[in-house]
Parts: C-alpha cells; sequence; structure tokens
C-alpha cells in the first residue's frame, strides 16, 4: 500500500531552502530535496498528498512547486487535519507551535499513525513531555527529525562504540559546533546522547545572547535562542564540554570521545572521521570497523529527509521500531534548556529538571 502525508507549515524545512544551506535569493521560491516534501517524494510507499499554512501566498508557492493539487491546499492546519485521511503528519512549523500541532495531529479526526515533527522537539521541557504522553495515548509515533540518526554511517558508528565498544567506557568528550543552541545545536547533542545512549544529570551553562539567522533575515522580532555552550556530566560520568558559540562561517561541527580503550574524532564539516586504539599506553590509529570515508553534509544530510522517509515507511509496516522517538529527543532539549537556567542564575543545574523549570521557554524559529 502507499501511505497517504501531509505537512503542516511550507516553509524552509517543510521544501523551500533553509538560510545557511541554499541560496538566499531561491530560498521560497523553488523546492529542495533536503526538506520533508523531498523525502517523501524520494521513498516509496509513501506520497505527500495535503500541505497546510497560515499563509496564503506561502501554501500556492509550495503546493506549485511540489504539485499539490488546490484542494490539497489548505488554510490553517484545522481544516487539513479534519478533511484528510492521513497516515503521516509532517510538522514544519516553527518550534514554538511544535507541542500545539503534534497534538492536534495526534487527536484529529486524520488519525495518523505518525507524526513526523521537526528538530528541536518543543521549546520546553513540559512540552516535550506533553507531546510524548498525548502519542502515547492517542498510539501514535512521534518521530523528530534529527537527521544524522537516518544515516548508516552514525548508525554504525553507534553500534561501534555501544554495542562492541570500540572505546570502552567514554570518559570524557570536547564537542563544537555552530550557534544556535536551539536552530543547530539540537544536531550535536542529539548526536552525543545518541552514541553514548545516556542522559545529562549536571549542567552549567553559558549564553552569549548572538542568533545569526535574526541579524542575517533582519527580523524585526527577536528570539531567546542564541548562541552558547557549558559543561555536562553525563549519567554515567563522562564529563562533555559544549561550544556552539561561533558563527557558521568559521565553524566545524566536530567531537572528541576519550574511553579507557580508545579515542574517536569526529569532524562533520571537513568529513575526516578517525578511531586509535589504546594498546599499552599508547594511542595505535586503526580504520573505523564497516564505515568508508566520513560523514558529510553534501552527502548524507542530503540523503537523510529520504532515509527517514524510508524508515517512516518502516515503521508503519510494523519492520522497524522508531528510530528517533520524543523521549530521546527531549534528552537534548532538556541540556539546552539547563544552559539558560544555568546562566541566568549563576548556577548548575540538576537534569531531570524541577518541575517549574520543565516549563522554562526558549523561543527559536
Amino acid at each position: 500500500m502507499t501511505y497517504k502525508a501531509g505537512i503542516i507549515g511550507t516553509g524552509g524545512i517543510a521544501g523551500m531552502g533553509i538560510l545557511g544551506m541554499h541560496d538566499e535569493d531561491e530560498i521560497g521560491q523553488k523546492k529542495v530535496r533536503a526538506s520533508h516534501a523531498g523525502g517523501y517524494d524520494a521513498a516509496d510507499g509513501v506520497e505527500l498528498v495535503a500541505v497546510a499554512d497560515v499563509d496564503e501566498e506561502k501554501l500556492d508557492r509550495f503546493g506549485e512547486a511540489w504539485d499539490i493539487p488546490e484542494s490539497g491546499r489548505y488554510v490553517g492546519h484545522a481544516a487539513m487535519l479534519d478533511a484528510e485521511d492521513l497516515d503521516v503528519v509532517s510538522v514544519c512549523t516553527p518550534s514554538y507551535l511544535h507541542a500545539d500541532h503534534v497534538i492536534d495531529a495526534a487527536r484529529a479526526a486524520a488519525a495518523p499513525s505518525l507524526v513526523w515533527c521537526e528538530k528541536p522537539i518543543a521549546s520546553s521541557v513540559s512540552e516535550a513531555e506533553r507531546m510524548v504522553e498525548t502519542c502515547a495515548e492517542t498510539e501514535t509515533e512521534l518521530l523528530v527529525n534529527h537527521s544524522f540518526r537516518f544515516t548508516s554511517k552514525l548508525r554504525r558508528l553507534r553500534d561501534l562504540v555501544r554495542e562492541e565498544e570500540i572505546i570502552g567506557e567514554v570518559q570524557s568528550v570536547a564537542t563544537q559546533f555552530r550557534m544556535e543552541l536551539l536552530r543547530n545545536s539540537t544536531h550535536l547533542l542529539d548526536t552525543l546522547v545518541y552514541l553514548l545512549d545516556d542522559r545529562a544529570s549536571q549542567v552549567s551553562g553559558y549564553i552569549t545572547g548572538e542568533n545569526e539567522a535574526v541579524d542575517s533575515l533582519q527580523a524585526a522580532e527577536r528570539v531567546d535562542d542564541a548562541g552558547g555552550g557549558g559543561f555536562v556530566v553525563m549519567d554515567d560520568g563522562a564529563f562533555v564540554t559544549i561550544d556552539c558559540t561561533i558563527p557558521r562561517a568559521e565553524s566545524s561541527m566536530t567531537l572528541n570521545f576519550i574511553g579507557n580503550e580508545g579515542k574517536l574524532y569526529l569532524n562533520n564539516d571537513d568529513g575526516e572521521w578517525r578511531y586509535w586504539r589504546l594498546e599499552g599506553g599508547d594511542h595505535v590509529e586503526e580504520p573505523l570497523p564497516g564505515i568508508e570515508g566520513a560523514w558529510t553534509w553534501d552527502e548524507d544530510y542530503r540523503d537523510a529527509f529520504a532515509n527517514a522517509a524510508s524508515d517512516i515507511v518502516s515503521v508503519l509496516d510494523g519492520e522497524m521500531a522508531n528510530p528517533s522517538t520524543g523521549e530521546e529527543a527531549t534528552r537534548s532539549l532538556e541540556i539546552i534548556v539547563g544552559f539558560y537556567i544555568s546562566h541566568y542564575t549563576g548556577g548548575q543545574v540538576s537534569i531531570p529538571l524541577d518541575r517549574p523549570l520543565r516549563d522554562v521557554t526558549i523561543t527559536s524559529w
């Protein structure tokens, strides 16, 4: 069978271009493949049949670009969810709207079996928890679009680190990526918790207040999302430093893992992954078993959306478990919120967050 999909929000990540990834003159004007619509178009077994947006001009431009008939274009997500019988709903709106749109989709007459939500999962931990709880109550899979999880290289690396323990017990991780924390660095933090299969226990943070996206767009409205970082102590005792203060043009996405049996260096911007086995006090460099080359934005990120859509079909067919759950996505969000709370209170923050702190909201796009 072919599953039917709908999209809420017709902006960049839905299929019309992303700031920093595509030509600014083309964003919003023509379709791009590294997107939800591009993923549906590339995958077998699923078809995009409906889209919704509150901006009619954007809605029609998207519909024309992706060949969605006028009957499948809806002003407002409620109209689409009331009229359509959908198997999958993509939520591609700004992060502060994710909770409402995911919950509305899960409870809608459209009765989707799966919601594919953009990252970050939400603007507050309490919103993320509400999304997870509602999807569990309605038996709706909540799959969060942390794109790295949908690439074969990172999945193989996860097996090497977690199952085969090629670097042994992870003791320290140093990471670096570009600003801003919610818009970009959620990728870095999700990669961290994905590879370690762990949750933060203690956070200390610093926020710069700088937001490249807002400045680039000369937007009148400011948001909380900014560059920042700090340190994180994981449940298993690993000590992690996070530096996401750097502008896009000068940044590289790097993670350096030190374990009691080896070390691992990942640089995703320059396409360099290296592994050393610890032998008799010396680090001996070796190829990563089963991985050829390194993760790159040009190849792996480009293909991640088609892979995600294919995984969605497999989840709906009952052939695989959800590879990017809401519970796991909340792990990266609570670190980011912890950084903000730490910065503005001048103290360290324990995770899981106490109840009032779970309501702290970080606005972003």
